[in-house]
């Protein structure tokens, strides 16, 4: 078997870039081998880099880095997980705080903990980084390391949030409990266009669309596409007041420094898609999204004017026609949000996988999760059946209709 040394680093930038990327998105992956992620911008090292040296992570956030590098008998890295202690559960998005209070009053220390996430980011990606080369062995060795990080720290429990579907299985098979979620995703299904997707949708729904997109931008209001070398500190200063207005009224204190967007855009501004509204010359609105080989990742989002069904045309309409646009798989629009629902997008099962130091509270939380598990399946089939497509029986009617549709949206 191939010997393999696991080290904890407390910095991204203690690790070669180049090392990094090739384990957080290796070259030549296809679809199906990369779990649907070839490219994710989150576990990228310049992502990772932003959040730490603008001091969105580490110092007094309660996420300090606490990195796992594995590597070969040649001291080559072949595997990584960006890993954090946490003395807190805010910025997860998988919510954990039930467990900490039950495990705290039975007289438990359920922080620090051990988090293995993209830091604030609700989206899924490869969580155990494996380099396409790598000797069989070690992503195992990478877990053990993980396992070793959390023993060593005394920590409570090692929590992986939003992996792929593969990576919840390899944890699984490993021992750890798995978490299932769901979110709203824009699949694109073949759709060539906008009007593609709205010739899909069962004619009530198609028209709401349609009249949501008019209000929302009036006869003022025009919509930018601004990535790559077109960002300019303008749309920044722009952006970070609509990010903050919507933090602090939405959890307090936003957690995104104005520093890493100014890195971010100067590191990765090819992964970067900015949707401002403009009105009377004056940005008034905009969302940032992260550009993958395979979906576009809709991230923050805030407006200094409130107009009606704007952060519907900004962050989910807009997001589809620049996927469809770009040949992009999907559109992950973030957490929550039943109102997506009806504005195209699917319901999709999401992971976290959980280890516990404590065997008790893992049996609690085991005979809980199987529970949660069997809700979560009934929740997503509830949504599907509420999806806003036609249904195969009504196809016929709703092309008989179309005419009258069509006349109908023109006088509205």
């Amino acid at each position: 078997m191939p010997s393999f040394t696991a080290r904890v680093v407390a910095s991204i930038a203690a690790v070669d870039p180049a090392a990094w990327d090739a384990c957080a998105n290796p070259s030549g992956l296809s679809e199906a081998e990369a779990g649907g992620e070839r490219y994710n911008p989150f576990m990228s090292h310049a992502f990772l880099n932003a959040l730490e040296v603008s001091g969105s992570v580490g110092g007094r956030t309660g996420w300090t880095p606490a990195h796992v590098l594995v590597e070969d008998s040649s001291g080559r890295v072949v595997a990584a997980a960006a890993a954090y202690l946490k003395s807190h559960s805010m910025g997860e998005y998988v919510f954990d705080h039930a467990w900490a209070d039950a495990y705290e009053r039975a007289g438990g220390r359920y922080y620090p903990k051990l988090q293995v996430a993209a830091p604030f980011t609700p989206a899924t990606g490869r969580r155990l980084l494996v380099a396409a080369d790598a000797p069989e062995g070690a992503g195992e060795a990478l877990i053990g390391g993980l396992r070793e990080l959390r023993k060593q720290t005394r920590a409570s429990s090692l929590h992986v949030t939003f992996p792929t579907a593969e990576d919840a299985r390899r944890l699984e098979r490993a021992g750890f409990l798995v978490r299932h979620g769901e979110q709203f995703h824009f699949l694109c299904d073949g759709f060539a266009s906008f009007e593609d997707f709205l010739a899909a949708l069962a004619s009530r729904k198609r028209k709401s669309i349609k009249r949501e997109r008019r209000e929302a931008l009036g006869a003022d209001v025009t919509i930018e596409w601004i990535t790559g070398s077109s960002i300019r500190p303008e749309h920044w200063k722009a952006f970070f007041a609509f990010y903050t207005d919507t933090g602090s009224r939405k959890w307090g204190r936003p957690y995104l420094t104005r520093n890493f967007f100014d890195r971010i855009g100067a590191s990765m501004p090819e992964r970067i898609l900015l949707v401002m509204a403009k009105r009377n010359g004056r940005y008034i609105a905009g969302a940032i999204n992260f550009i993958g080989d395979d979906a576009l990742y809709g991230r923050n989002w805030g407006a200094i004017e409130e107009r009606p069904f704007l952060h519907f045309e900004v962050c989910y309409y807009q997001a589809i026609e620049f996927a469809l646009a770009h040949g992009l798989k999907r559109v992950e629009a973030g957490a929550q949000g039943e109102h997506k629902l009806a504005r195209g997008y699917r319901p999709v099962v999401t992971y976290s996988a959980h280890e516990f130091a404590d065997a008790g509270l893992a049996r609690a939380i085991a005979d809980y999760l199987k529970r949660e598990r069997e809700a979560v399946a009934r929740t997503i089939a509830h949504y599907e059946g509420h999806a806003p497509f036609k249904r195969r029986e009504t196809e016929n009617a709703e092309a008989a209709e179309t005419s009258l549709g069509d006349s109908f949206d023109a006088d509205l």
